[in-house]
């Protein structure tokens, strides 16, 4: 099965879910409430912290133009891009704090760059993985160059056809860098169920040889646990201090209460899996002691014949099998044999 190694963290081929807290715009300018966050994050059971490396002129241009103001039924309709990301950004000084942070806590720290400045500003620190947002999979030229860098891509589809797929994987794989994952996601925020699709991740996986995952901006965590039950390596999730902080992404974000509950169902689910195989466990092996046998229910004299009356199959099992009623309906007791007593063929004749 597919893998890829961030910061010494194996990921996929049967590992456990790696855990992505997204802190995004969820920090409203203010870098006390970024750090309390990520503490959160932590206490929270996540295993990884990802921030968004832009500033409002790299990602987009000041300008009121239609085609720059939002309006496609989303939370963000009436204002322009530029608006959005001069709210949603995270100052760049803050980055190698927040990383010490984070790495201290033991979380691995990585952000989605969106332009080859952001890239290279990240390198600075050494950064483990890079994430390629939904909006940029088709930014072919800054995929080659971030994966130029030889660090596991971690690509979202978001609004992606097929052929987008294809191209941002070949360009990736064509400079050499064989560590990519794929998170199936939907570009609707909040994402309602429906437009979801969480079959394709599997497939997505399958198709492209790659670590599969889910970046999620549904409401709650059903969709991450039932990523999780698909066999998802990588779940992402938008994380925030409190939702009555407001701010651009507070609607699919999830507290530290909703997060370490969609962790704690996430492990468990991980727990059920199991392997892709049939065997019962020690303990479940010892409960079959409580399966049906057969047993005396009444008292049976030497050489009397067995019956329907006096032979039943009873729980527990500690006699023979069911499957020997018919044979033992034809037989005799060897011996005297007490009400309550499991049958075993040393004690049958015929």
């Amino acid at each position: 099965m597919p893998a890829i190694t961030i910061q010494n963290r194996k990921i996929g081929d049967g590992e456990p879910v790696f855990i992505i807290a997204e802190l995004s715009g969820n920090h409203g300018q203010d870098f006390s409430v970024a750090i309390d966050t990520i503490n959160a994050m932590s206490e929270a059971g996540a295993d990884a912290v990802k921030l968004q490396t832009y500033r409002p002129d790299t990602i987009t241009m000041d300008s009121a133009r239609e085609c720059f103001q939002i309006n496609q039924d989303t939370i963000w309709d009436g204002r322009t891009l530029y608006q959005l990301y001069t709210e949603a950004a995270t100052p760049w000084d803050w980055y190698p704090r927040l990383k010490r942070v984070a790495e201290g806590l033991g979380l691995i720290c990585f952000s989605s760059p969106f332009d080859k400045t952001a890239v290279d500003y990240l390198q600075t620190m050494d950064a483990p993985a890079y994430k390629i947002a939904s909006f940029e999979i088709t930014d072919i030229p800054l995929l080659r160059y971030t994966a130029s860098k030889r660090r596991p891509i971690i690509l979202s589809t978001g609004i992606a056809e097929p052929s987008d797929i294809e191209e941002a994987i070949a360009a990736i794989r064509e400079t050499g860098n064989n560590e990519i994952a794929l998170l199936k996601c939907a570009s609707v925020y909040p994402t309602p169920f429906e437009e979801l699709n969480l079959r394709a991740m599997p497939y997505l996986g399958e198709r492209y040889s790659v670590v599969m995952g889910l970046s999620d901006h549904t409401e709650g965590i059903s969709a991450a646990t039932a990523a999780a039950a698909l066999g998802a390596s990588i779940i992402e999730k938008h994380f925030i201090l409190d939702k009555a902080m407001g701010g651009p992404d507070a609607a699919f974000s999830l507290d530290p209460a909703e997060f370490a509950s969609m962790v704690k169902a996430v492990r468990e689910v991980e727990r059920a899996l199991g392997r892709a195989d049939y065997t019962i466990s020690e303990r479940v092996g010892r409960s079959r002691e409580h399966a049906r046998s057969l047993f005396a229910v009444k008292a049976i004299r030497a050489l009397e014949p067995f019956t329907l009356d006096n032979v039943r199959s009873i729980r527990p099992g500690f006699g023979l099998h069911p499957r020997y009623l018919d044979d033992i309906l034809r037989k005799k007791a060897k011996v005297a044999i007490e009400k309550g007593t499991p049958l075993s063929w040393d004690i049958i004749i015929d």
